[in-house]
């Protein structure tokens, strides 16, 4: 069981230009999914460089880069008076190092001026839900509701899925 950090760790906003490394370290990691989803849920690749575009459109996407290599991605979206953790991939190589929760911690200071931030996640992802009660995350009282308040999903992945929040710190006034 590898715990030991990898340092450093630098994390940065990416751009169009990232998209390829990005799109690899998203379905190279992904590709776990087969051991807990539904055949009919599974599809590779996870993301395509549309869903990259698309995605681009609505959140801001950021990676972890180990000695310029880029090991982890992640996005964060705003509604309303959320963030959204999206998209959360760590290569498989680097996992259980410290970098997805060097991700998070990167991507909590970013969402600045949201009450709460929302990860929403496959019920049976034992390793992803793992990863966020380790950093503080908590299952939230109704995923369902706030699966269709927050995200838009097809209803089979809103169907296999969890949410997960934690509260963010109220901003001292100045």
């Amino acid at each position: 069981m590898r715990e030991a950090a990898v340092t450093p760790v630098a994390v940065r906003r990416l751009s169009a230009a990232d998209r390829e490394a990005a799109l690899t370290v998203i379905n190279e990691a992904a590709r776990w999914y087969r051991e807990f989803l539904p055949p009919a849920e599974y599809h590779e690749p996870e993301m395509t460089a549309d869903d990259w575009d698309q995605e681009a459109r609505r959140l801001t996407w950021y990676g972890a880069l180990v000695a310029g290599t880029l090991a982890g991605v992640g996005g964060l979206e705003r509604v309303r008076d959320a963030a959204l953790l999206r998209h959360g991939y760590v290569l498989p190589a680097y996992q259980r190092t410290g970098i997805g929760a060097r991700l998070i911690e990167h991507l909590e200071g970013e969402a600045r001026g949201a009450e709460r931030i929302v990860v929403g996640t496959y019920r049976n992802n034992r390793k992803a839900r793992g990863a966020l009660e380790k950093v503080g995350y908590r299952l939230s009282a109704d995923p369902d509701a706030i699966l269709r308040a927050y995200y838009s999903i097809p209803e089979t992945r809103l169907r296999s899925s969890v949410t997960y929040e934690k509260r963010l710190p109220a901003r001292s006034a100045r």
